[in-house]
């Protein structure tokens, strides 16, 4: 196993922006670090889940890959035009009963990320099981990925930590931005 080119792999897929690092940006922005690490929590704890179903049923999962890849599509390209949506219309001056930045939305959102289920899907039996089919070998690929992908999100509540006063100055502008980049990805999981 190539193990550069995997942990390459890995630290560019999960740092570069998604659907769930502008929701993070975006929830730091909107309602603060702390409600930005419950998400993360959620979404590293789901994101992990994800790598752990992928390894253990690979197998059966190549089978039914085409079937599940346009279902996951569509689910993941409506839910990501709703989040840019949200995201744009978002509005941090008034009073909010913020629902979006708990553990639970963080662990569920991720089950709908076409960027996360189809790394997932492909991560594994692209770089571990060519080379490594023992549980040991396997679980630690899933445990260091799913590492990767929490630094790579903590990455991005920093971020939005740092720039934060900068971030809510320009909120109408910041939230456009956010928006239009999830609007990018979801046309790229057509391409």
């Amino acid at each position: 196993m190539d193990i550069t080119s995997f942990i390459i792999y890995c630290f560019i897929v999960t740092f570069t922006p998604g659907p769930t690092n502008i929701v993070i940006l975006s929830i730091v922005h909107n309602y603060g670090s702390k409600k930005a690490m419950e998400y993360t929590y959620g979404a590293t704890i789901a994101f992990g889940f994800l790598l752990g179903i992928s390894a253990m049923l690979n197998t059966v999962l190549i089978t039914f890959i085409p079937k599940i890849l346009i279902g996951m599509q569509i689910i993941g390209t409506t839910y990501m035009l709703y989040l840019s949506y949200q995201i744009y219309k978002m509005d941090a001056s008034g009073p909010n009963d913020n629902k979006t930045g708990t553990f639970i939305s963080g662990f569920l959102t991720q089950f709908l990320n076409p960027k996360v289920v189809l790394f997932t899907l492909t991560v594994i039996p692209s770089f571990v099981l060519p080379y490594y089919t023992g549980m040991p070998a396997v679980t630690t690929s899933v445990v260091v990925i799913t590492i990767i992908g929490f630094l790579a999100f903590i990455t991005w509540v920093l971020f939005g930590a740092i720039f934060k006063n900068f971030l809510q100055k320009h909120e109408r502008v910041v939230n456009a931005i956010m928006a239009l980049c999830l609007v990018y990805a979801t046309v790229m999981i057509w391409k």
